[in-house]
């Protein structure tokens, strides 16, 4: 099963939940990531923070829909934030979509110290709902229920 992460410019949220979902992956599962307006560079914050959790960054980079043109996804899941007036892109192919909104951690301003905090609580956010995911029963799960399940484990 192909899932992919879609935010605006697929620099941290979306690089954060392509990397952590691979990291914890079991076979047969793998991530992507997309931005609608991609920045072109990952943060390094983000590269920083997923080093720091021994997750590997190699291969992560900024990028747009063309990137999985030829391997489209299963599943997509947007990870913008609609709290805060973000508008998230939109994935027009045919994939069960989900939406699993997170605060976007670049926006903390501060000391280091409260910066590396919001990543870092970002990162387990992300892990909760990854685990959420595979202990799905997907061989018991209808395309409807997996859609429910998928917005259910957004709310985690």
């Amino acid at each position: 099963m192909r899932v992919l992460f879609m935010c605006t410019a697929n620099s941290c949220r979306s690089i954060l939940s392509e990397a952590l979902f691979n990291h914890l992956a079991p076979d047969g599962f793998t991530a992507v990531s997309a931005g609608s307006f991609p920045r072109g560079q990952v943060l390094p914050r983000s590269l920083t923070t997923l080093e720091h959790a021994g997750i590997s960054t190699a291969g992560l980079s900024s990028k747009g829909n063309d990137a999985f043109a030829d391997n489209p996804p299963d599943i997509v899941i947007t990870v913008c934030d609609n709290a805060a007036g973000e508008a998230c892109p939109v994935y027009f192919g045919p994939a069960l979509k989900a939406h699993w909104g997170l605060e976007d951690p670049s926006d903390v301003h501060g000391s280091d110290a409260a910066i590396e905090g919001a990543f870092d609580a970002t990162l387990a956010h992300i892990e909760r709902r990854c685990r959420a995911f595979f202990a799905l029963p997907f061989d018991r799960l209808d395309s409807a229920a997996l859609t429910r399940e998928l917005e259910r484990i957004g709310t985690l």
